[in-house]
């Protein structure tokens, strides 16, 4: 296949004029911060990172003051942000750049993998962002803008079809002056794909590249990229048991590693009614509130709240009683912290 001359030209001199620039963890070489913002961005909206973002860098404001925390105490500022093995992995991560690198993260995108929680892409980012180096970071965003250009209309369902993609990706990089193009024309392939190269609709008549593009030639950019395998959604029935002893206190029990909600604390969680109830006392006070879908990447969760007011020395099942003042800065399911605010 023959790649576009002076496509990575283009896209850094778009993007130093038109890209996105005020980003908080845009304009900065230090890699806690991008790590950092990688980690939170992978499926989720800048929208939704940014609050996250600050709390975290105001709470621990280097990667050894993260390291130096409890996981409890990372779970809970992480709590609502969702896909919990983010910040598992960010702690031991944390830990490991202290232990094994002396504090420092490694320059080099192949020993940055090497860290939990950092894939090629994540490695390639931070490598680039941070370090200058000529290496490609393939994200859905990178994957959809290249596949257009290219007109690569490959199955992205193999993996095997995505090497070669991600190949072409390497060869169109910048070959001079790194440490000032890399940074641009990274983050550049990332604020097309958001801004302009959109999933549908996408904006061809303001694109630098359009004159590359060989799906925009054909007229057909939605065309691409190419991916037919579907994700097989399934749904599950838990039962949350909502207990509530006097002046507001709630028992919660932390979850079971692997599985739902891993590490997090919870309320007691049921297959069913008849399980939930088998561990209540005989006259325990008891309401059903009303269920509710807490939707997943796989999975439909249906939730069945069971509220209980029970005796401050019920202790059925493991767990412990939390106070109002407490369980607010706990890890928590974002469902399971709706249910506690709304009381």
């Amino acid at each position: 296949m023959k790649l576009p001359a002076g496509f990575a030209g283009r896209v850094v001199r778009w993007q130093r004029t038109h890209g996105r620039n005020t980003l908080p963890w845009q304009n900065t070489r230090d890699p806690y911060r991008v790590w950092l913002s990688e980690i939170m961005l992978q499926q989720t909206q800048v929208a939704a990172v940014l609050g996250y973002y600050s709390r975290f860098l105001e709470r621990f404001p280097d990667v050894r003051a993260l390291a130096a925390a409890p996981l409890d105490d990372v779970l809970g500022l992480w709590s609502g942000l969702g896909y919990y093995s983010r910040a598992r992995n960010l702690h031991a991560c944390a830990q490991q750049v202290v232990e094994l690198h002396g504090g420092e993260f490694p320059r080099k995108a192949e020993v940055l993998q090497t860290l939990p929680g950092i894939g090629p892409s994540t490695a390639a980012a931070i490598a680039s962002f941070c370090f200058g180096e000529r290496v490609a970071i393939f994200d859905g965003n990178v994957k959809r803008v290249l596949s257009r250009v290219l007109a690569y209309g490959e199955d992205l369902s193999s993996s095997a079809n995505e090497r070669v993609l991600w190949d072409h990706a390497r060869g169109l990089l910048p070959a001079r002056e790194l440490q000032e193009n890399m940074p641009r024309y990274t983050q550049g392939l990332m604020d097309l794909g958001a801004t302009l190269c959109t999933p549908r609709n996408p904006t061809c008549l303001l694109c630098p590249v359009q004159a590359d593009c060989g799906a925009a030639a054909e007229g057909r950019p939605e065309a691409y990229p190419v991916k037919t395998k579907k994700l097989k959604r399934s749904a599950e029935s838990l039962w949350l048991l909502h207990a509530q002893a006097e002046e507001g206190r709630v028992w919660l029990q932390k979850r079971p590693t692997p599985g739902v909600w891993a590490g997090l604390y919870c309320l007691p969680v049921f297959a069913s009614r008849e399980a939930l109830d088998e561990v209540l006392p005989r006259k325990a006070k008891v309401r059903e509130a009303e269920p509710f879908v807490h939707v997943l990447t796989h999975k439909d969760l249906h939730l069945h709240p069971v509220e209980a007011v029970l005796p401050a020395g019920w202790g059925g099942i493991e767990g412990a009683w939390f106070g109002a003042k407490e369980w607010p800065a706990l890890g928590l399911p974002a469902p399971v912290r709706r249910i506690l605010e709304a009381g």
